[in-house]
C-alpha cells in the first residue's frame, strides 16, 4: 500500500500503521523531511516497517505498476500541478489496482474553501496553497488520467474550523480534546442518521481502479 503523504502517520490517524498491522507492505512519500522521520519513528516504536521517502506526489520515486493500492486524501490539491500528481498515482498503481483519492469539496455547506482562502491570504493557514473541486471536476480529472471511477462519497460533514480545532487539540492540547469531541458529536450523529448528508462532507473522495 502506498500513501501520498505521511502527515497522518506522524501526527494523526496513522492509516498506514493500521494497514501494516494487518499484513500490508507500506510505502509513502512526504515533502517534509521532519514529517518523514517522525512517521518512520512512529512505525519503529510499534515494531512495524515503513518505506518512507522524502519526495512528493508530483514525482513519485517508484517504478510503474508498483502498488496494488494507493491512498491519497487531502494531498494533490496543494499543488498547481494537480493533474501531474494524478498521472503519477496512475503510473505507480498496478493494472487492476485500486486507489482512494480525496480533495476538498468546493460546495461544502459550511464554506470551508472560503475560510481556507481567507486564512491563506492572511498567512494563517499552515497547510499552504489549497484548491477545491466539485464532484464533476474531480471525476473528469480522474477519468482524463485513465482511471475508472467506481464509487464516490463525501467525508467529514463538519465545519472546517471545528475540524482544525479538534486536530489542534489532539496534537498539542490533548487534555482539551474531550471538549472538541463533544462539539463534534451532533455532526457525527447527523452523518450516521441521514445518509444523504454524506455527499456533503468537506472532503469528497473517489474510489478508482486502473483498467487492466
Amino acid at each position: 500500500m502506498f500513501k501520498t503523504d505521511l502527515w497522518d502517520e506522524a501526527r494523526n490517524t496513522r492509516i498506514l500503521q493500521w494497514a501494516a498491522s494487518h499484513g500490508a507492505r507500506t510505502f509513502g512519500v512526504d515533502i517534509s523531511p521532519s514529517t518523514t522521520v517522525m512517521a518512520k519513528g512512529e512505525f519503529s516504536s510499534r515494531e512495524l516497517s515503513l518505506c518512507g521517502v522524502v519526495s512528493d506526489v508530483r514525482e513519485i520515486p517508484f517504478r510503474d505498476d508498483s502498488f496494488d493500492a494507493v491512498y491519497s486524501m487531502g494531498t494533490i490539491e496543494h499543488f498547481d500541478e494537480t493533474e501531474a500528481a494524478v498521472a503519477e498515482i496512475f503510473r505507480v498503481l498496478a493494472a487492476g489496482g485500486r486507489a482512494v483519492i480525496g480533495v476538498p469539496n468546493r460546495h461544502d455547506p459550511f464554506l470551508r474553501p472560503l475560510m481556507v482562502a481567507l486564512l491563506y491570504r492572511l498567512g494563517l493557514y499552515g497547510y499552504g496553497f489549497e484548491k477545491s473541486y466539485s464532484r464533476k471536476a474531480l471525476q473528469r480529472m480522474l477519468e482524463a488520467a485513465g482511471f475508472r471511477v467506481e464509487a464516490e462519497t463525501g467525508i467529514l460533514f463538519i465545519p472546517g474550523w471545528l475540524r482544525m480545532l479538534d486536530l489542534l487539540c489532539h496534537t498539542r492540547f490533548p487534555w482539551l480534546s474531550s471538549l472538541t469531541g463533544f462539539a463534534i458529536r451532533p455532526f457525527a450523529w447527523a452523518y450516521e442518521t441521514f445518509p444523504g448528508l454524506r455527499r456533503h462532507g468537506y472532503l469528497i473522495a473517489a474510489v478508482v481502479t486502473k483498467p487492466g
